[in-house]
């Protein structure tokens, strides 16, 4: 299976292409512009306005581009493709209300998003009861597929979600792994946002650190929507802890991270990749310097099987990055299409009467050699690839400094 797919893109990367496309679940209602062309929509949930936009608009962008090529190749005959952006501003609630307007377009037959793990917790179910599968670039909290007491007790919640991140029970370890065995930091100051990516991340680090020998010297938190911190950061500095481990997004932590350096300790900020932006580099200008985020998959820069899809990006007009899960944004895409093709093929070329629950059905058997490397989904619907890169601000950009996978 590998090897087919991997002809199939290679195939189809040669025409300047990538893949992917959608489906509508009813076959009289769905005549487009083009004749007897069938019109689909893919849903795309993510902070599209606001302080997280740069990485939205990018995945955004991601899945634009993916569905023009499809288009371009006729990628799944007789079907056109569009897709349905929607701005959750990254608030939960703005996205309980998207997934039920996408529920509500019978068009849309897959979403890629949202970016935001608590978003996710306020769309999974909705999205769960229309059988109308969702693939995520980004949620990385365990409990999203494998529930709340994973630690102890995998077990998943909702059949139609999956995601090509993988998790913070992956994320956190691996940053206490390379903070304490790499860098030989031994002492940190925890701080989280609160939230559930933020806390979670955080939490799994400090198991992580603990678990190696490392000390927590104290644990804090901050509200994501504040940009004063320079009471914490005073805390910091008297601490005297090695470095500091952030839980939560660039939006807050940048500036917590400029605050610490200015108030006198020059240690270094380590977080997640919510951190891992240009954004966070100009927020904290030159504190930025030095500070490590971990991100998920492999830099798309040194990936072969990335190198026609930043081609094709930077040719396609976009005037944004495609950021942090652009790349992993096109696999979400891609899987759908190959759900969707999966479906179409067993049915004689056309969809049928209930094809989101098919096609939620046929996610789970996918695999392909995709932009960021092998696509398949686990039982819980987690990527099988748990692949994680490290990597440390120099010269006012993110640089990689080690790729791979968490220790045993």
């Amino acid at each position: 299976m590998r090897h087919r797919s991997l002809l199939i893109l290679t195939s189809v990367l040669t025409t300047g292409a990538l893949t992917l496309t959608a489906c509508g679940s009813r076959d009289d209602d769905k005549k487009g512009s083009s004749g007897d062309t069938t019109q689909v929509v893919i849903g795309v949930d993510a902070p599209l306005s606001g302080d997280l936009s740069a990485i939205g608009i990018g995945i955004k962008n991601s899945v634009d581009l993916a569905a023009k090529t499809a288009n371009k190749n006729k990628e799944v005959p007789g079907v056109t493709f569009k897709i349905e952006p929607l701005d959750d501003v990254a608030n939960p609630s703005t996205g309980g209300q998207n997934a039920t307007k996408l529920v509500g377009d019978d068009k849309v037959l897959g979403v890629v998003g949202p970016l935001n793990s608590s978003v996710a917790q306020s769309m999974q179910k909705t999205f769960n009861s229309a059988n109308l599968l969702e693939i995520s670039p980004a949620n990385t909290a365990p409990e999203l597929t494998q529930g709340a007491k994973y630690a102890t007790k995998k077990e998943r919640q909702f059949k139609s979600y999956f995601r090509t991140a993988t998790t913070d029970a992956l994320q956190g370890p691996y940053a206490a792994q390379y903070a304490y065995k790499t860098l030989k930091l031994k002492t940190v100051y925890s701080v989280d946002d609160k939230k559930t990516y933020g806390a979670g991340l955080a939490r799994t680090f400090r198991e992580e650190f603990t678990k190696l020998g490392g000390k927590v010297v104290a644990t804090d938190h901050i509200n994501p929507d504040d940009r004063d911190f320079g009471a914490i950061a005073t805390k910091i500095k008297n601490s005297k802890a090695d470095f500091v481990y952030y839980g939560g997004e660039y939006p807050a932590g940048a500036p917590l991270s400029k605050q610490i350096k200015d108030a006198g300790a020059k240690i270094p900020v380590v977080g997640g990749d919510a951190l891992q932006s240009a954004d966070y580099v100009k927020l904290a200008g030159k504190n930025a310097e030095g500070d490590f985020a971990t991100s998920v998959g492999a830099p798309p820069e040194k990936l072969d099987t990335a190198k026609k899809f930043i081609s094709a990006y930077n040719a396609g007009g976009y005037k944004e990055p495609y950021e942090t899960y652009g790349a992993l944004s096109y696999d979400a895409a891609w899987a759908i299409i190959q759900a969707v093709k999966t479906v179409v093929n067993d049915n004689d070329g056309k969809l049928p009467s209930d094809a989101r629950a098919k096609i939620t059905e046929a996610a789970q058997k996918v695999s392909f050699n995709g932009v960021t490397g092998q696509v398949s989904f686990d039982e819980f619907g987690d990527t099988t690839n748990r692949t994680l890169t490290v990597y440390q601000v120099k010269d006012g950009k993110h640089v990689p400094v080690k790729t791979g996978e968490l220790e045993d």
